[in-house]
């Protein structure tokens, strides 16, 4: 195991951060703007974002770069900066972090899909590979590669991720089928622990989709089949449609009612996703404090 992730475990459970795009929104972002454009336009603001996590109790935050691909930049104009993005996303975090906790980077989907030829496997690597250098240079502990629905892209994210030397988290979205066990293209969690073990992901898991009572038996399954650590990140719940804005429902306390059960499903890092704020990581932190 990475000596950053053997470290980082040997206190337990850890706990790390919730939804950035909300908090974002809840500091002026427009909807349908790049959220990763205000590293550089509204560094503050991101910053504060972090922040909030880290005094909430987060052991680890992510960074503003979830759509800092090259391929998803060229949507806002943005692919000329892509570098300079992920840069500043990864020093933003590493500031707010202020040595107290760790940053891991988030690399995201690339919104191009192999199967439909809208890019090439060495153009979708490339494009991976320019961003995980450039989070790695602006001070990243480690890269996560998440809300993956492929696991042609997400096995090609891993690898230019590896190229980092850094720790490498991947992570899956499980929201289709009859229940909810399998992501878009049908893999379940056991054809994710083979592909991403395989591909040499340090840590594999779960995140965003559905609620942490989906979580449990994703977790379980994962466990079953693999020693790495799991990584689990639910929503709070799904949104329901209110004045034409989608509200999530689940209280803090109630989610985090639910976070024992997942670690005892073999979860070692714990956080949220859509829906989640900084309360959510305070009450996970309480309750697991309390256990």
């Amino acid at each position: 195991m990475h000596p950053t992730l053997e470290k980082l475990l040997s206190r337990g459970p850890i706990v790390t951060d919730g939804a950035w795009g909300t908090q974002l929104q809840a500091r002026g972002l427009p909807i349908g703007a790049c959220p990763d454009e205000w590293n550089l336009t509204n560094p503050d603001k991101v910053e504060s974002v972090a922040r909030g996590y880290v005094d909430a109790g987060s052991q680890v935050i992510l960074t503003n770069s979830f759509g800092a691909s090259r391929m998803m930049l060229a949507r806002h104009n943005l692919d000329s900066k892509t570098v300079e993005i992920n840069r500043a996303a990864a020093a933003i975090s590493k500031k707010a972090a202020a040595g107290r906790v760790l940053v891991f980077a988030s690399i995201g989907p690339t919104g191009k899909m192999l199967m439909m030829e809208d890019c090439t496997e060495d153009e979708m690597l490339a494009t991976f590979t320019e961003q995980a250098t450039a989070l790695a240079a602006g001070g990243a502990d480690a890269l996560v590669v998440e809300t993956m629905g492929d696991i042609a892209e997400a096995t090609i994210a891993i690898k230019a991720a590896r190229t980092t030397g850094l720790p490498v988290i991947a992570s899956m979205v499980f929201d289709a089928g009859a229940d909810k066990d399998r992501t878009m293209m049908g893999v379940t969690p056991e054809d994710a622990v083979a592909a991403l073990s395989a591909a040499g992901a340090d840590v594999i898991g779960s995140n965003c989709g559905q609620g942490i009572e989906g979580f449990i038996p994703i977790c379980k399954r994962m466990h079953a089949v693999t020693k790495l650590p799991l990584w689990m990140k639910a929503n709070a719940g799904l949104p329901v449609m209110k004045d034409g804005k989608a509200i999530y429902t689940i209280t803090p306390e109630q989610f985090a009612s639910r976070i024992p059960e997942l670690v005892a499903a073999g979860a070692n890092f714990v956080g949220g996703c859509c829906g989640t704020s900084p309360d959510f990581i305070r009450s996970v932190r309480k309750i697991l404090s309390a256990q």
